[in-house]
């Protein structure tokens, strides 16, 4: 069992790979994933001595990471305040979604042209591993099971700066479902609104592709803004979420 706050080995967000990650590397790895998790709430304080005692790791580095997400966009530091986790409330829901729906359907159009079958492999796993999700009737599994979905088809493009937009835009999509709502919701049918995308991969379908991924997404703005609409057809996991707490990493 991996912490709840580490996805699993190849699961989003962590896939920012390193030949040979330091110590400010893993920091930030662990950081981000504590963020994309909920362990790190929000618009709440990071507070520096608790998190790198937390974590076993001395304030230097802790100081270094911190400020990559900071240039990241997902913590924010304040004069006289100090660092907090960023929130992202509707108003930016629609502009994100559109960042994330170029990349995506960028990255499908390559993985559509160049991906081996090996990488179209992984996106169907990934969507196996939605299927289950979605008979546990977890939210938190689900959604984390249905950005892999999304992770794992930018990956089949095989674009290190695709990979590397994904991997934060991946974050703030987190951020803004813990903002914008008490609870966090999913769709109940997601293995099933995702069945398209991971078939017209496999039929190496450009425009069928793109117009699944355009879709699923507009689905997923309209479902942030408007939650009351679909009230019967979501999962939802009360908030708020356990009390947080870092695992050492063991450097």
């Amino acid at each position: 069992m991996h912490p709840p706050h580490r996805p699993a080995p190849g699961a989003a967000p962590a896939l920012s790979r390193v030949t040979r990650p330091s110590t400010v590397d893993l920091i930030t790895v662990e950081l981000r994933n504590a963020i994309y998790t909920g362990a790190l709430r929000v618009g709440a304080p990071i507070r520096e001595i608790e998190v790198a005692r937390q974590l076993g790791v001395s304030r230097g580095p802790f100081r270094e990471a911190a400020q990559r997400l900071v240039a990241e966009g997902l913590v924010v530091a304040t004069p006289g305040r100090g660092l907090s986790v960023r929130t992202i409330g509707k108003d930016r829901i629609r502009p994100l979604y559109a960042a994330r729906t170029m990349v995506e359907t960028t990255a499908a159009r390559v993985a559509v042209d160049t991906a081996t079958a090996d990488q179209v492999a992984a996106v169907r796993s990934a969507h196996d591993e939605l299927v289950r999700a979605d008979a546990a009737h977890d939210a938190l599994r689900v959604g984390a099971a249905d950005l892999n979905v999304h992770w794992q088809l930018v990956a089949a493009s095989s674009n290190p700066w695709l990979l590397h937009w994904m991997s934060t835009l991946i974050v703030e999509v987190r951020i803004a479902s813990f903002t914008v709502s008490e609870e966090y919701v999913v769709r109940k049918d997601a293995a099933e609104a995702h069945a398209d995308i991971v078939e017209r991969l496999e039929a190496r379908d450009a425009d069928g592709l793109e117009a699944a991924i355009r879709a699923n997404l507009d689905d997923a703005v309209m479902r942030l803004l408007s939650p009351e609409r679909f009230g019967s057809e979501s999962l939802e996991e009360p908030r708020p979420l356990p009390p947080p707490r870092l695992d050492p990493l063991h450097l």
